[in-house]
């Protein structure tokens, strides 16, 4: 494509800048599925560090993080809360049946953003002979809605309108520094309150690949099982951990630009 065009298809048809290939090339490394790779784990530490939880593990896809994460909240045959158009429901097809055995329940939001009050209705137990409800998945920025931010009051609302019926609750925060630079706020806060975080390091901040779950340390624990599981255990995995690196280091200070250009 010629250089005066910008693709505005996606923000993940961005390419690493010289500085992200430079650290690729260089990168030390080391086998990660031994858990002895340094560049991954400066970057699990630095990831978690931004969102405020005690671990992250590095998986290849924001699709793998999400799975692992509903994989260890659901359980065979409950139900999954979601907004109707939500990526982890449209565009990860089928995975939480497929590997986990959970039903995803869908709720209409309004512009992406759901009611608390729905939430609510949907997650309390009914008969036993209907299913139940174990896990609510909220996505900010929502994709499919125009990259609607969910705003940390309905955010701590939605977690509260879960938690009352003794749900977890997951964050498909693909884009959660978009979400924290429009609401002004920390990743930390966007984060606050959910049992689970997923982020990506492919989406407007230009590495080539890679995501993180975070979480407690119990939590990371086992995720690093289920990632094996699912074919994501990975070797000398800091050459893309290195680009991860450059993006939290460099890319997420010139989110606000993007936004303006947006704007």
């Amino acid at each position: 494509m010629s250089e005066r065009w910008v693709d505005l298809r996606s923000d993940t048809v961005t390419r690493p800048t010289p500085e992200m290939r430079r650290a690729m090339a260089e990168a030390e490394v080391g086998d990660d599925v031994y858990g002895e790779d340094p560049t991954v784990r400066r970057l699990e530490e630095a990831g978690a560090e931004r969102v405020g939880t005690e671990a992250a593990l590095f998986v290849p896809t924001g699709t793998m993080g999400n799975q692992i994460a509903i994989h260890l909240h659901a359980r065979p045959g409950c139900d999954v809360l979601l907004e109707a158009e939500s990526h982890v429901y449209l565009y990860e097809l089928g995975a939480m049946a497929a590997w986990s055995g959970a039903l995803p329940r869908t709720l209409r939001g309004r512009n992406g953003i759901l009611d608390p009050a729905d939430v609510a209705a949907a997650a309390a137990p009914g008969p036993y002979y209907m299913a139940r409800a174990r896990l609510l998945v909220l996505e900010n920025t929502h994709n499919h809605a125009g990259g609607v931010v969910l705003g940390i009051p309905r955010k701590d609302a939605l977690i509260a309108a879960a938690r009352a019926h003794g749900l977890a609750v997951h964050l498909d925060g693909a884009r959660i520094f978009h979400a924290a630079e429009a609401d002004g706020a920390s990743p930390a806060e966007e984060a606050r309150g959910f049992d689970s975080v997923m982020f990506c390091l492919s989406k407007g901040l230009g590495a080539p690949a890679g995501s993180l779950l975070c979480g407690s340390a119990d939590l990371v624990r086992e995720a690093r099982v289920v990632r094996k599981r699912m074919g994501g255990g990975m070797r000398q995995a800091g050459i893309l951990a290195a680009a991860g690196l450059v993006a939290l280091d460099r890319h997420v200070a010139r989110i606000a630009e993007d936004h303006a250009r947006a704007r």
